[in-house]
């Protein structure tokens, strides 16, 4: 399947929010390489058109091009940006929000031999391989169906459950079956991580986790880093620079305050692994962001 089509559609139909007509499908285009930013990955497929995107989790770096396709099967932070893009050939990619409740109802349809092993390791939150000329072919007429107001909510889902088939059944196959089971081990660290995300500011032992989760401290540990390239530790630290971050664009003359609504005790502390994470002290940071006029937020991979 040629590239051009895909291309046109995407620049065709992109808005500037990235949304589209049909749910849980994005647009992204990109017209300038700019500088890596922390944001947090979603849990989608993203497949690029043109141009390309490097991906940074924990020290694991992603980088993937046209007719390649990343997966993205736990809500991560991680550092992105797009590369080879500028006006004249604008980075081009697709999205689309995989929800482990449609992916739980496809693997209920399939044939015993297609359904997951009870040994299936835990594989990384995210993966990049090439695109398969079946998922691109499916995600090419799902995009067609932009033109086709009259088709496309009968159509739509239609070729949305067709492009999870063929991810289910492809090479990274087992991230995406294993987010539709609620009993998955990747499932049981996903609400460790979603436990993480909403409780940043508070202490907690990792053995906790670990019970709740079903597994030994040192195969929760074990588990937790094949996912998140991090250790449980290291994650929350992510996530409370992260929202300290955008707590302060909006309060830049409070560094001491912010430190302690994500949990840092120390200021000093706070300042010191802040900078080491975005590379200037937070108060520069902040004030550099508004100038900018950018908010860091969550964006498609």
């Amino acid at each position: 399947m040629s590239l051009d089509e895909f291309r046109t559609l995407l620049a065709r139909h992109v808005r500037p929010d990235w949304t589209t007509a049909v749910d849980g499908v994005l647009i992204s285009k990109v017209d300038r390489s700019d500088p890596p930013t922390p944001s947090t990955s979603g849990t989608v497929l993203a497949v690029i058109a043109q141009g390309a995107k490097r991906l940074a989790l924990g020290d694991r770096i992603y980088e993937y091009g046209p007719g390649q396709c990343l997966v993205a099967s736990v809500d991560l932070p991680v550092t992105g940006q797009f590369i080879r893009a500028d006006p004249e050939h604008p980075a081009l990619g697709f999205g689309l929000v995989l929800e482990p409740s449609a992916v739980a109802e496809l693997l209920l349809l399939a044939g015993p031999g297609d359904a997951p092993r009870a040994g299936e390791r835990i594989p990384s939150g995210i993966a990049v391989s090439d695109a398969s000329a079946a998922l691109l072919d499916a995600v090419i007429r799902l995009l067609r169906l932009l033109d086709e107001p009259r088709d496309r909510a009968v159509l739509a889902p239609l070729v949305k459950r067709e492009i999870l088939w063929r991810l289910i059944t492809g090479e990274q196959g087992a991230a995406v079956r294993q987010l539709g089971l609620a009993d998955s081990g990747l499932s049981h660290i996903s609400r460790a991580v979603r436990w993480i995300r909403e409780h940043y500011a508070q202490p907690f032992r990792v053995e906790d986790l670990a019970r709740t989760s079903g597994m030994s401290a040192s195969a929760f540990y074990r588990n937790f880093q094949a996912v998140t390239a991090m250790s449980p530790i290291q994650f929350q630290k992510q996530i409370r620079l992260q929202e300290a971050r955008l707590l302060l664009t909006t309060h830049p003359g409070d560094v001491t305050g912010v430190a302690q609504r994500v949990g840092y005790d120390n200021p000093s502390q706070f300042s010191r692994e802040y900078r080491r994470q975005f590379g200037t002290p937070p108060s520069r940071d902040a004030a550099r962001l508004r100038e900018a006029g950018r908010t860091p937020s969550s964006v498609l991979p």
